[in-house]
C-alpha cells in the first residue's frame, strides 16, 4: 500500500514542478482491498447508520470529473523507457507515473496492455510484449498486469485496460515475430499495409481472437475498464488495404465501405454484451478519431474538413453510442480552440449532441503532446481553454491526457496550469449506470496523528469500493449535509491520513462510501478534531 506521506500544499507541487518533474503528491490511504475492490475488513452491514438517516449524499454530480492520462507502452512510448530494462527499474518508472497523476489530482490511468497482438501479461493466446523486455515472447519474470493494477488501485487510480484489436507489428516482417504470435500461425489473417503488419478485420477468426484476448483479462484480472483507442481498420498510407479476396468470400454483396463498418459493428457489439455479462461493473469505452464525418459529407456530421473515422478507417463511433454499446466515448480532439480544419469549439458541442438522452458517458481526449509543437500551441494555457470551454457542456464528464510523459515533462508548464485552474482540489468520478450506492461507513474516528497531522478512520462498508474524505472548517452538526467542494480525498481502504491540516485548527470530518460504479452513500456521523500543533 502506498504510503508516501508528501503535503498537499500548492507551494509544494509549485516546488516539485519547477525541479522539472512532477513527483507524488496527495493524501495517504491506510487499509487494503479485495479483488472487487471492497475493503477488505470486517464491512458494516446495510442499513447500519440509522443515527443519520435522512441525511442525502453530497450532490457533486456537475463537480464530478473523469481526470486520466494514456500510459502507451508502444515503443516505449510511455513506459517502459528502453525495454529489457530491470523489473525494478520498470516498476520505478511506472509508479513514478502514477504519482504524476496523484500530483495532478487526476483519478483514472488508460494503461496499453494488448499494443500489437502481445500481452503485458501472462497470456494463453499471446506472446509477452516486446517492449518489456525487448525481445517478443520473453518472460520478465513478473505478472506485469498485475503489478500495474495493484499500484494504480493502491492510488484509488481507476485502471483502463487498453488493448488495439487489429495492429500486428510496426514491421512488415512476419519472421520477426515470436513463434507464440497468433500471426505466424495463421498467417491467413494477416495483410501487409502501409509499414506494418495488421489482421483482416473481415475474417471472423480475427474478431475471436480479440475477443478472446479481452476477455481473457477481464476474467483474471480486476480491471476497470476496456478501452480501445482509433485504431481499427489502418489509417490510409497509399493505397487500399489488401482485403480484396476476403471482401469477394465474405462480402454477400454488400457495399464494400459498408461491409468493413459492419465487421467493426461486430466486433463491438459482442464484446459490450460479453464484458457486462461476465463483470457487470466492467465498463468498454472506445476514444475514436475526433471526427466521425464532416458536415460535407452527411448533414449529421460536425461542420470540420479533416479525415473521417467513418469513412477512413469504418469506425461507426455515432452508430455505437445510439445503440448502447458503449459506457463511455473519448474522441481524440487532438486540435486548438479555432482550427481552420477542425475547431476544437465546433467538435465539442457536436459531440455533446451525440451523447445527449444517451447513458454514455462524454470525455475528450487532450493533446498533450501538441504543446510547444507549433504556433498554434506554442500558448501552454491552450488545453486550460478546453477545458473551460467544456464546462458549458453539461454532457462532457472530463478529460484524458496523451500522454503520461507530456503530463510529467510539464512543458511550458501547461500542467501546472491545468492544475492551478481545474484540477487544485481531488474529484470523484461521474456515476455510471447501473449499481448502487453502498450503506454509509460507521465508526468514524479522527485523532491528531505525528507532526501536526490528523489521522481519519473508519470501518469498511459492505459493497464499498472506495470511500471519499470531506473536511469542514471548524465544529459542525454530527449529521448534516456535505457541500460536495469540500472533498480532500478519494481512497480505498478503511482511513487516511491528512497532512494538510493546519496545526491548531478545528476540522469536522465526514466520510462516504461509493461502490464499483461511483455511486455515493450519505455521510457517515461527522467526526471533530483540533490538528496538533507538531
Amino acid at each position: 500500500m502506498w504510503r508516501s506521506k508528501i503535503r498537499l500544499a500548492a507551494a509544494a507541487l509549485t516546488a516539485a514542478m519547477s525541479a522539472g518533474a512532477l513527483a507524488g503528491c496527495g493524501i495517504p490511504a491506510l487499509g487494503g482491498t479485495d479483488e472487487r475492490g471492497a475493503a477488505a475488513r470486517a464491512p458494516v452491514p446495510p442499513g447500519a447508520d440509522a443515527e443519520c438517516a435522512g441525511v442525502p449524499a453530497p450532490d457533486g454530480a456537475k463537480a464530478r470529473q473523469l481526470r486520466g492520462m494514456w500510459i502507451a507502452t508502444v515503443g516505449g512510448i510511455d513506459w517502459p523507457k528502453g525495454a529489457g530494462r530491470s523489473a525494478a527499474e520498470q516498476k520505478k518508472e511506472f509508479t513514478r507515473l502514477l504519482d504524476t497523476a496523484r500530483q495532478m489530482n487526476m483519478n483514472a490511468v488508460f494503461v496499453q496492455i494488448r499494443p500489437n497482438s502481445d500481452a503485458f501479461y501472462d497470456s494463453p493466446l499471446e506472446p509477452w510484449s516486446q517492449w518489456i523486455t525487448g525481445t517478443q515472447g520473453k518472460d520478465p519474470g513478473y505478472d506485469v498486469l498485475a503489478f500495474m493494477l495493484k499500484e494504480a488501485h493502491a492510488r484509488n487510480l481507476e485502471f483502463h485496460a487498453w488493448f488495439n484489436p487489429y495492429r500486428v507489428s510496426r514491421d512488415d516482417d512476419l519472421k520477426k515475430l515470436s513463434d507464440k504470435s497468433p500471426a505466424r500461425r495463421h498467417p491467413e489473417w494477416v495483410r501487409k499495409y502501409g509499414d506494418g503488419l495488421w489482421y483482416d478485420p473481415g475474417i471472423p477468426q480475427v474478431r475471436e481472437l480479440a475477443t478472446k484476448a479481452v476477455m481473457d483479462v477481464v476474467g483474471k484480472y480486476d480491471i476497470d475498464a476496456v478501452h480501445f483507442d482509433d485504431y481499427f481498420y489502418p489509417y490510409p498510407e497509399g493505397g487500399e488495404f489488401p482485403d480484396q479476396a476476403t471482401y469477394k468470400a465474405r462480402g454477400a454483396g454488400m457495399d464494400k465501405d459498408d461491409w468493413r463498418r459492419r465487421n467493426v459493428d461486430l466486433l463491438v457489439e459482442d464484446l459490450s454484451r460479453r464484458i457486462h455479462e461476465a463483470k457487470p461493473w466492467v465498463r468498454f469505452g472506445i476514444s475514436p478519431f475526433g471526427v466521425w464525418r464532416n458536415k460535407s459529407s452527411d448533414p449529421a456530421g460536425s461542420d470540420t474538413r479533416a479525415l473521417q473515422s467513418y469513412d477512413d478507417v469504418y469506425a461507426d463511433t455515432r452508430k455505437w453510442i445510439k445503440k448502447g454499446w458503449l459506457d463511455y466515448v473519448t474522441p481524440q480532439l487532438y486540435w486548438p480552440i479555432g482550427d481552420s480544419r477542425a475547431d476544437y469549439a465546433e467538435l465539442v458541442a457536436w459531440w455533446a449532441e451525440q451523447v445527449k438522452g444517451t447513458d454514455v458517458h462524454l470525455t475528450i481526449g487532450q493533446g498533450a503532446y501538441r504543446v510547444g509543437a507549433d504556433s498554434a500551441w506554442k500558448d501552454p494555457a491552450e488545453l486550460s481553454r478546453h477545458l473551460t470551454l467544456n464546462a458549458k457542456y453539461p454532457q462532457v464528464n472530463g478529460d484524458v491526457f496523451f500522454s503520461a510523459s507530456d503530463i510529467a515533462e510539464n512543458r511550458r508548464g501547461f500542467a501546472q496550469r491545468l492544475r492551478d485552474d481545474h484540477y487544485a482540489r481531488p474529484a470523484l468520478r461521474p456515476a455510471a449506470a447501473g449499481g448502487k450506492a453502498p450503506p454509509p461507513v460507521q465508526d468514524t474516528a479522527a485523532r491528531p496523528h505525528g507532526d501536526g497531522d490528523v489521522k481519519v478512520t473508519w470501518r469498511p462498508s459492505e459493497g464499498a469500493a472506495a470511500y471519499a474524505v470531506y473536511r469542514v472548517d471548524g465544529e459542525r452538526a454530527a449529521c448534516a449535509p456535505v457541500d460536495p467542494a469540500h472533498l480532500i480525498a478519494a481512497v480505498r481502504g478503511g482511513g487516511i491520513i491528512d497532512p494538510s491540516a493546519e496545526p491548531g485548527r478545528t476540522y469536522t470530518y465526514y466520510v462516504t462510501a461509493l461502490d464499483r460504479l461511483h455511486h455515493q452513500s450519505a455521510p457517515a456521523r461527522g467526526v471533530t478534531v483540533t490538528a496538533p500543533k507538531g
